[in-house]
């Protein structure tokens, strides 16, 4: 049971990463970009695309090795 939870909760984080990432990015940057101008848009880009890129890594399904 507790396998069963810990899978259906992987696969919903592997689900909802991207769409998190994506929606986030286009949604933030902009909001920071008028109230606190170019440079802390620009941190705030280059923050959030790493995040979402270890975020990806980590929860990616990637095939075992035998």
């Amino acid at each position: 049971m507790v396998l069963n939870r810990a899978l259906a909760l992987k696969r919903s984080a592997v689900a909802l990463t991207p769409m998190a990432g994506a929606l986030a990015f286009p949604l933030i940057v902009p909001v920071v970009l008028m109230r606190f101008g170019l440079p802390a848009a620009m941190l705030s880009a280059v923050l959030i695309g790493t995040a979402w890129f270890v975020v990806m890594l980590r929860t990616a399904e990637m095939p075992g090795h035998h």
